[in-house]
């Protein structure tokens, strides 16, 4: 192999590398330190204010807190009388706002330095479901979160004040957490060091957010429960998805790709739920897609493609009602999406237009970060919206025709597994075992929906001396065994031999399975490539079958309860791409979940459940890295008050174009502590004949966008627009703000205040 050589650019960034390597350990550590006392060990939030909409300026200090470590007393919640002598399930629906933090927070999902928020696309929600047997005793919650992916701590939290709650009625074994693996939505909420420095710290205040939204929505779909029943659904949707990495695939035996039609799973299934009159009640619809049609450049919170088809759906259903505040609830739930990509024009070099669907996917000018994958729209938005609406209309078309009813037993079967030692049984007379994690160098390289930071290359199976040694004076020299056990990965970071200051990966991972009569829902704690999912699903199919359960429908649940990166095939892991070298316990990772699914379904079907091990619990850490941005207070220019209007509306605007408004903003990360107002703009139309104003739109409508601009010493804009559709009423309209500040005084604590604001009055126009 030649020398390696570097340009005088290359060498400058790799010693900024190096020194910004060496600073980061170094603040950790200081960071870790001292965090005792600090955010994320403030006692609990003693919950928020439950508006409905924009009130009164209130000036009101924001209530702080710490997240509880240890399960509370239980004070179990009286369980209302069901009614039982009906034919189906008590289905429950529910949704609540879990957004977090849209300012100061990193983004989680394409791992970029600098992709951090600044304001608001789109509400994230926690949508959850309820299904119980008609006697109430067997049950089950499905809770679909439009965020990056679920973590342990967020699950193991969840577990907790539902046992608070509810006592026994809700456990581990029977509540599922997934994920719809939106790469827009806050990070932060995550234990283990991995993830906790990808977010660049441990958000307190996002990781309250999230729960109680998602213990909101559960507490909704409980108190709503009645009688009704559940359909299901299966077709195909075209034209919305590519295998991006396809040279992987093709690594799969012939003989196994004959069997399917496409490199990528093309079949949605949906979830019917009505009650006994048919009225409609709620829906999930799982579908394998990465939602990544809003790139690495995007700086606005959202939910992407999935939170799109769900806000259609929604809005369809729930005429009249502002987004998220109707009784009808639509999930669009995440899948074996590992190799799957929206991006649909493929990938092609950005410098000269030239396609990079190559074995590396590399171009010959930049390397891997000049090829990237473009979607059908003209820009990501307009792409997130093209496939967020295919994916809506084949939702609705299969919910309008589902027939298929859903009857018999609620199974529920859960464990606890140490992935890092598994033994797998390959055939009679040979064994595998699973390994400690570890990333390898193609992780580093990114994919062809957000590539790396550096020029790694995706199909890397030879180490490069330079980073290994980088690696090695940082932190430490991974071990022969993990090596060799991960062969043919070569690897990056040992993160199973990483501690400082907790475990860089997860041990313990949940396996979990429910099934609704003849359905079987499969959550797997990650991202499953198109092949691995098709093994899992055919082999869980086999296994039921084998024990008498005929003609099961198994359906692949993604990103739940904890994240553990990729899985591929065996054979897709040789060549060592983006998604094998994030296969974190090694080649034989597919093997051993699919072993351990097979031990589920044989429970179900032989009623042997009570017969399972519980497995080691997972560990939920007290002390954790504290984000790098400081809390610092709001300063409105001289002369000027917080929400004071710096660019006016215009008088008049038409159908289509662009209303906008500037005012003397506060940092939007205050309303994730103080909830005062539950949104941070309103667009509202005046009604003659009530002399109200009546509001159209609010932070959760994809017609809106909130802009946070942030300048020196606390000062800060922020700015509305709003995308006036061409359904837009013709008449007299006016935009309010609503923020938070941050308000410290010398030698007192700080305080959280709420302020509105109201922009001048316009018309728009029809025409």
């Amino acid at each position: 192999m030649a020398k390696r050589t570097f340009s005088t650019l290359e060498s400058f960034l790799i010693f900024l590398l190096v020194m910004m390597t060496a600073i980061t350990v170094a603040l950790l550590s200081l960071l870790f330190i001292t965090s005792g006392t600090i955010e994320n060990h403030r006692g609990k939030y003693s919950g928020f204010p439950a508006t409905e909409g924009p009130q009164t300026t209130q000036n009101s200090p924001a209530t702080q807190g710490s997240t509880a470590t240890q399960a509370s007393p239980v004070t179990s919640t009286p369980e209302p009388p069901l009614f039982q002598n009906f034919s189906g399930f008590h289905i429950g629906v529910g949704q609540a706002d879990c957004t977090g933090q849209v300012a100061d927070i990193n983004m989680m999902g394409y791992g970029k330095t600098g992709q951090n928020a600044r304001g608001l696309l789109t509400r994230l929600y926690s949508r959850a479901f309820i299904m119980a047997e008609p006697n109430g005793l067997n049950r089950m919650v499905f809770v679909s979160v439009d965020i990056g992916m679920i973590s342990q701590r967020l699950r193991l939290e969840v577990l907790n004040r539902l046992k608070s709650k509810y006592g026994s009625l809700y456990r581990r074994d029977n509540v599922i957490l997934s994920g719809t693996h939106t790469h827009s939505a806050p990070a932060g909420y995550f234990q283990y060091t991995v993830f906790v420095i990808a977010s660049e710290g441990f958000s307190n205040r996002t990781f309250e957010y999230m729960v109680t939204g998602i213990m909101k929505s559960i507490e909704m779909a409980h108190k709503r429960m009645k009688p009704g029943k559940l359909f299901i659904n299966k077709g195909n949707v075209d034209g919305v998805q590519i295998n991006r990495s396809p040279y992987s695939y093709l690594q799969n035996p012939l003989s196994e790709r004959a069997r399917y039609s496409s490199n990528t799973d093309k079949e949605m299934l949906v979830l019917k739920m009505v009650d006994l009159n048919g009225d409609d009640l709620g829906a999930i619809s799982w579908f394998a897609i990465h939602p990544v049609s809003m790139n690495n450049s995007n700086h606005l919170v959202n939910s992407d493609n999935m939170g799109y088809a769900s806000y259609l759906f929604e809005q369809e259903k729930n005429k009249g009602y502002l987004p998220g505040q109707g009784p009808f609830v639509a999930a669009f739930a995440s899948s074996n999406l590992g190799d799957v990509s929206p991006n649909i024009l493929g990938p092609h070099c950005i410098n000269t237009g030239e396609s990079c669907d190559n074995v590396n996917s590399t171009c010959p000018t930049g390397g891997a970060t000049t090829c990237v994958a473009m979607g059908p729209g003209q820009d990501m938005l307009d792409s997130t919206k093209i496939i967020g609406r295919a994916l809506y209309q084949r939702a609705k078309e299969l919910y309008d025709l589902a027939s298929q009813e859903l009857t018999g037993t609620l199974t529920s079967a859960h464990q606890w597994v140490n992935m890092t030692d598994v033994t797998i049984l390959l055939n009679s007379t040979h064994t595998a075992k699973t390994c400690k994690p570890a990333l390898g160098y193609s992780f580093a390289a990114g994919t062809i929906d957000g590539a790396g930071t550096f020029n790694f290359t995706q199909g890397t199976t030879v180490s490069d001396p330079f980073w290994d040694t980088l690696r090695d004076q940082i932190l430490g020299r991974p071990s022969d065994e993990i090596k060799e056990c991960h062969k043919p990965k070569p690897v990056l970071v040992h993160t199973g031999e990483l501690s400082k200051p907790h475990p860089w990966h997860p041990d313990i991972v949940d396996v979990q399975m429910i099934t609704l009569g003849s359905l079987a829902i499969t959550a797997v704690p990650g991202e499953f490539t198109t092949m691995s999912g098709r093994r899992l699903r055919e082999a869980v199919k086999a296994e039921f079958a084998t024990y008498g359960m005929q003609n099961m429908t198994v359906v692949i649940s993604g990103l739940c309860n904890v994240y553990t990166h990729y899985v591929t095939t065996y054979e897709e892991y040789q060549v060592q791409r983006y998604e094998a070298a994030s296969t974190i316990y090694g080649p034989h990772t597919l093997s051993a979940y699919i072993q351990l699914f097979r031990v589920l379904a044989k429970a179900i079907a032989t009623d042997t459940v009570a017969n399972l091990s519980r497995g080691p619990e997972p560990p939920f850490f007290k002390q954790l890295i504290i984000p790098l941005i400081p809390n610092i207070a709001d300063r409105a220019p001289i002369g000027k008050n917080f929400g004071d209007v710096l660019q006016p509306l215009n008088p008049t605007y038409r159908v289509g174009e662009v209303a906008e408004v500037t005012f003397v903003g506060a940092n939007p990360k205050n309303s994730a502590e103080n909830r005062t107002h539950q949104t941070f703009l309103t667009v509202e139309k005046y009604e003659e004949n009530s002399t109200t104003w009546r509001i159209v739109h609010n932070d959760a409508s994809w017609e809106t966008r909130f802009y946070w601009h942030k300048g020196l010493m606390g000062h800060s804009n922020a700015t509305i627009q709003w995308h006036i559709p061409d359904t837009a009423e013709p008449g007299i309209y006016r935009i309010r703000y609503f923020g938070h500040n941050r308000k410290q005084e010398f030698l007192k604590p700080a305080v959280i205040l709420s302020f509105e604001s109201t922009s001048s009055a316009f018309e728009v126009l029809n025409i």
